[in-house]
């Protein structure tokens, strides 16, 4: 946006830094008073007055029991989709016994293995 030699600077409110000023501004916006009032109930009008940053609205969103719920929910059905991907491999393991109880990573040490020995098998 250029700016014409004669506009007045007085017309930029943006441009303004005087803090005299800022400060009369908050006051007409209802951001800051010189009368005691209710602390909270003051500071909570001024902050919902000015615009939420992006951070502060997932915040806040993240803070309802609703989500908590759902991301728990989606949680409890992707680590039980990972633990039926385990119980699947572990059925395809050759162990003694064949009802061992393994670890995780006991199953995915087994499968290296496995697969190194099943691809010796066919190089042979």
């Amino acid at each position: 946006m250029m700016l014409s030699p004669d506009q007045a600077e007085a017309d930029l409110s943006w441009t303004q830094s005087d803090p005299e000023t800022l400060l009369n501004g908050l006051k007409s916006a209802g951001c800051t008073s010189d009368e005691p009032t209710e602390g909270e109930e003051q500071r909570a009008k001024c902050k919902a007055e000015q615009p939420l940053s992006r951070e502060e609205k997932r915040r806040r969103r993240r803070a309802t029991a609703k989500y908590r719920s759902a991301h728990a929910t989606r949680e409890r059905i992707r680590v039980e989709a990972f633990n039926v991907a385990f119980a699947e491999l572990r059925k395809l393991l050759p162990t003694l016994p064949p009802d061992k109880k393994l670890s995780k990573i006991e199953i995915l040490r087994l499968a290296i293995c496995y697969i190194s020995y099943l691809n010796h098998v066919l190089d042979v």
